[in-house]
Parts: structure tokens; C-alpha cells; sequence
């Protein structure tokens, strides 16, 4: 089936305030943003001095941020909510700051947020340790995980589920789905853990859910 892709781009004007940018504090900044905002983000560049544009974020990738991470001291994300950022401030360690396009509003991410999502990270490792059946989340949809749009590959997809399939350390069983509605999980009452290698962000605050790449970076092959 064939798939079209249209950006939703947005209207609003992205420049601070004089007041934001007085808040701001003077540093270097990448500049970061989902989709709807990103063809106005060298308006940004123009307001504030030693940005580098970064670009698009997901929530579940940050790469834009991930590879300037080194050249700036801090992130500037415009748009609405934390679930972005969220992510770009988990792989960078870096301090984000937050502009709302459309209520003027600058804040800084809260560091206790991204503090509990570590800890939660680290209850779900435990949780793996003590597993002893464990199921391998696998998305059939294109795009996800490793794959990029229009570049599916089936081998891609299913490399790191493979490679835990292997193991002998626990019983690894393989679930594939389009769709995921996390309760169905539920009728599978003999797995202790599930670790997902589908779109990032799945196990957000789930104990029983560990995201593939969390699991490789505990075990330091990530």
C-alpha cells in the first residue's frame, strides 16, 4: 500500500519576545523542533546569537541534537509540550529550554523530569536481570526503528531481535504486530518483561517494557 506523506506546517511566528530573550540565558544554543515549525527555525538562528541550527526532533529520535550535542551548550526546542525535548535532553545531557510559539511562554525543562525517566530506565534493567521468559517487541510498520521511510527492509527490522533470540542467558520469545495496543500484552501472562524494538518511546514509564537501545547501553554495547 502506498503512502503519502503531507507536512502540516504551521502559521504562528516563532521569534521570542525581547522579554524571552532577555530570560535566555547567554550561551551557545542548537536550535530544535518538530515538524510544524521547521521550515521558520533560521528565523531563530537570525535572533540568537551562536545558535546552530539543529532540526527536526521526534519523540522517539533526537539525532538532530545528537550530532551538535558537542558544539553548543544548551538546547532551545520550539513548540508545545515536553515530549520532545524529553527525548532530546535524555540523549544529550544537556539543559533544554522550552518556547511556546503559540502562548510566548519560555521555560526550562524541569531536570527532576528527566531524573525519574533515568530511575524508571533502571527499574526496567532490574526488572530484565530478574526475568526469566522474556518478549521481543517487532513492528511491521515502515519508518520505525531503524528503518527509513521508503528504505523498508525486513533484515533491518528484525537484526536486534534476532541477535536477543540467540541469547541463552533467558527464553526470548518473538511478537510481531502492525498495531500495538499495549493491554493485549496482558494475555501473555508468562513473560516476565517485554524489551521493545519497535518505535522508541513504547515503554515510557512501563516497569515491564525496556527499550532495546536502554538494554544495550546498561550492558555497554549501546
Amino acid at each position: 500500500m502506498k503512502t503519502i506523506f503531507i507536512h502540516a506546517k504551521s502559521l504562528l511566528d516563532v521569534k521570542l519576545t525581547e522579554e524571552a530573550l532577555k530570560r535566555l540565558p547567554k550561551q551557545s544554543y542548537g536550535l530544535i523542533t518538530n515538524i510544524q515549525h521547521l521550515h521558520k527555525l533560521r528565523e531563530l538562528e537570525k535572533q540568537i546569537p551562536n545558535s546552530i541550527l539543529g532540526g527536526q526532533i521526534l519523540g522517539c529520535r533526537a539525532d538532530a541534537a545528537e550530532k551538535i550535542k558537542d558544539k553548543v551548550d544548551a538546547f532551545l526546542f520550539v513548540g508545545t509540550g515536553v515530549f520532545h525535548p524529553i527525548q532530546a535532553a535524555l540523549k544529550t545531557n544537556k539543559d533544554v529550554w522550552l518556547w511556546d510559539p503559540r502562548e510566548k511562554k519560555l521555560n526550562k525543562l524541569d531536570a527532576n523530569i528527566i531524573e525519574n525517566f533515568k530511575k524508571k530506565k533502571t527499574v526496567s534493567y532490574n526488572n530484565f536481570l530478574n526475568a526469566k521468559t522474556v518478549g521481543v517487541l517487532i513492528t511491521t510498520k515502515i519508518g520505525q526503528n531503524d528503518n527509513k521511510i521508503g528504505k523498508y527492509s525486513e533484515d533491518l527490522k528484525m537484526r536486534k531481535a534476532l541477535e536477543l533470540k540467540k541469547r541463552t542467558d533467558k527464553k526470548y520469545y518473538l511478537f510481531a504486530f502492525d498495531t500495538l495496543h499495549l493491554q493485549d500484552l496482558e494475555d501473555f501472562n508468562y513473560i516476565d518483561i517485554w524489551v521493545n524494538t519497535a518505535c522508541n518511546r513504547i515503554g515510557d514509564e512501563k516497569p515491564n517494557i525496556i527499550e532495546i537501545d536502554d538494554l544495550l547501553k546498561f550492558e555497554g554495547a549501546g
